[in-house]
């Protein structure tokens, strides 16, 4: 069955990047549903037409509908993008199900792990709304006040039917945004899930004053571990050469908009970790995903030296600079080998 052109869309989730998204779809000419969990964030973007929380300085369009009702969010939408934190993204999906049209055009904005079952974001859809369903998984370097204020992004659009990704291509381009084609789903968003682990380091990194060399090896070896366990579950090498491996892990990791990156520099100065998180009002998904990430590394026989350390930092059970040390003087191999 053909995809119909999108003309009404429903953004779940009113954090920066789905308002971001939905800003985006809106001055393409769609009608956008933008939902929120939190009435009164919505009350706000409702009244005043900003989201000061999480996207400061753009006006939302005037085609952008927020609500707090995901019913009426989905109502008639042929596309549904989700932009929910990935540890909340299956109780929206639970909620969202019954209202999701059959052959709505589903896109996945989240990155991260679901924590206990250690699935992707695409899985987690998979199972919530059944088989068979259109899902697209959109992934790359892209902060979302920069889409927003409409400076040139270029992101990939990962799906396992080539119609999938045609149609999101042609509907979500800009002058301003370029989508790239991909077929691997897994390395798509284990990129994308990864890398936030990795930037946590390199905010360690440089909060430390270890230099560009350090930080430069961090980003160069962080990729390593990220192919290795994206490979693992089923990934392709070359794609994490891209936009939504190596493009997204060094804008994660060296961009001054980065939250898991502000993290790390805030782990470096020694304060706890629940301090640091009891301080921002968004979401570090590095936090929540390197657990899942070892877990699925011992599922796997993949070694992940990195997310290890900083496991060990989150847990105050190790000092950032001997965890670099740490790392420093593991036993030196060839750059091909795995660990």
């Amino acid at each position: 069955m053909s995809i119909e052109p999108i003309k009404r869309v429903a953004v779940l989730g009113a954090g920066g990047w789905g308002t971001a998204l939905a800003t985006h779809l809106a001055r393409l000419g769609k009608v956008v549903r933008l939902w929120g969990r939190n009435t009164t964030l919505v009350a706000e973007l409702v009244k005043y037409r900003r989201n000061t929380t999480y996207l400061p300085g753009v006006d939302l369009p005037r085609l952008v509908q927020p609500t707090p009702s995901l019913e009426e969010s989905l109502r008639e939408a042929n596309c549904v993008v989700f932009a929910v934190p990935s540890h909340g993204t299956r109780d929206v999906l639970t909620c969202a199900a019954p209202f999701v049209q059959p052959d709505a055009l589903i896109v996945s904005a989240a990155k991260g792990l679901e924590e206990v079952t250690l699935l992707r974001m695409s899985e987690v859809i998979e199972k919530e709304l059944g088989p068979g369903r259109r899902i697209a998984v959109l992934s790359g370097p892209s902060f979302a006040i920069e889409l927003a204020r409409e400076s040139p992004t270029a992101v990939a659009v990962a799906s396992t039917c080539d119609e999938v990704v045609s149609a999101v291509q042609e509907e979500f381009r800009s002058a301003h945004l370029r989508l790239y084609a991909s077929n691997d789903v897994v390395g798509v968003e284990m990129g994308g899930a990864l890398k936030n682990v990795i930037a946590i380091a390199a905010g360690v990194a440089e909060s430390l004053g270890l230099g560009h060399n350090a930080c430069s090896a961090l980003i160069t070896r962080g990729l390593a571990e990220i192919s290795r366990l994206a490979v693992g579950v089923g990934g392709r090498r070359d794609t994490l050469a891209g936009l939504s491996g190596l493009g997204d892990l060094v804008l994660t990791c060296t961009g001054k908009l980065s939250r898991n990156r502000q993290v790390g520099i805030e782990l470096g100065k020694g304060r706890p970790l629940r301090d640091i998180l009891a301080g921002m009002h968004t979401v570090a998904e590095g936090v929540r995903t390197t657990e899942a990430a070892l877990l699925l590394g011992a599922r796997h026989s993949v070694e992940l030296p990195i997310a290890s350390k900083m496991a060990e930092v989150f847990a105050g059970q190790q000092d950032p600079m001997k965890a670099v040390e740490d790392l420093m003087l593991r036993r030196q191999r060839s750059e091909t080998e795995a660990g």
